[in-house]
């Protein structure tokens, strides 16, 4: 490969006294959570949700439901491309676990939440300009790749070995436009397993991640959750640490999607979400997901004007030779 690519990694709290950085997507959830007047009490609770919510899963020697606590860092990776250039490229979450029993601090599993100005361009820009005067939605040709192989080859990379021990997962909202049924698996952690009855765009553009899927409604949820993976989701992690990908990713889910993950009922045999049914309850956190669409449009043509279309012949050669 006649170009290499190189990363930094800076990492900062998530707490209830942070601010996002001028780098951080503002459609991000954490991010989108840090702003307003009512910000550090957003993150407050938010935190609390998680402790909560973690110590109900890891409820073994915890008879208080007190014992752990979870810490949250903010990943954010910078792609350097030459000539002094970098990119915003990639904006992962890893949890640490505090044991306030043993004193012990574990690290958490990289991934959780996935943000990328580059998914910003593909889906807000490029997939709608692709199809505006269409008669039937399709997809670009190559739609995805460069996204899916700048995350490959970052997770390849000395930075990331440096930094992770264990490969990323990545736990995202189930699709309202597939159904789900139950397979008769159950896991101890993750819980009950469900089947789409077909493939969504977002499986197919994290398969150019390199990433498989498996779709588990832990016990206490109420709908399941799509979990991206790389290696063994089942045999690569322990108990704890997929409790802290848990945690974290339906309190955020809890606060973005109320419609499905915060429903007044639980996800039966056969299940498709709905964004427009009305028996659910709110957080008491404040979340503005309208503006949220807004800004991953205007994020969409930031990656498209700074980074895509001045980039546009090295990134086509460098992700046209690419290979692990």
């Amino acid at each position: 490969m006649s170009q290499s690519f190189t990363f930094t990694l800076k990492r900062s709290c998530f707490d209830e006294h942070y601010n996002p950085s001028e780098n951080t997507r503002t459609t991000t959830n954490f991010a989108n959570l840090a702003r307003g007047e009512k910000r550090q009490e957003n993150l407050r609770n938010t935190l609390v949700m998680m402790n909560n919510r973690f110590n109900a899963l890891a409820r073994w020697d915890n008879p208080k439901a007190d014992r752990y606590a979870v810490e949250l860092e903010i990943i954010s990776v910078d792609m350097h491309v030459g000539n002094g250039k970098s990119f915003p490229a990639i904006e992962i979450l890893q949890p640490t676990i505090v044991d306030k029993k043993t004193d012990e601090r574990i690290e958490g599993i990289v991934g959780n939440n996935f943000s990328s100005y580059i998914r910003d361009y593909d889906f807000s820009v490029l997939l709608p300009e692709h199809n505006k005067d269409r008669a039937d939605f399709s997809i670009p040709d190559n739609f995805g790749e460069l996204h899916g192989n700048i995350f490959k080859y970052f997770l390849q990379s000395d930075a990331y070995k440096r930094h992770f021990k264990k490969q990323p997962v990545i736990c995202l909202s189930v699709s309202s436009k597939d159904t789900y049924r139950r397979t008769g698996n159950t896991h101890p952690v993750l819980g009950i397993e469900y089947q789409p009855d077909g493939s969504s765009l977002t499986e197919q553009y994290f398969g150019k991640m390199g990433l498989k899927v498996r779709y588990f409604m832990p016990e206490y949820s109420v709908a399941p959750f799509a979990f991206y993976y790389s290696g063994d989701l089942l045999a690569d992690y322990t108990n704890l640490e997929l409790i802290a990908t848990i945690s974290t990713m339906e309190t955020f889910q809890k606060i973005y999607r109320p419609e499905i993950y915060n429903a007044n009922f639980t996800a039966g045999q056969f299940y498709q979400p709905d964004l427009n049914q009305q028996d659910h309850s709110l957080t008491k956190i404040v979340y503005d997901r309208e503006e949220r669409s807004q800004l991953a449009v205007q994020q969409g043509k930031f990656t498209q004007e700074h980074f895509i279309q001045p980039c546009k012949q090295l990134l086509e050669q460098w992700s046209h030779n690419f290979s692990l």
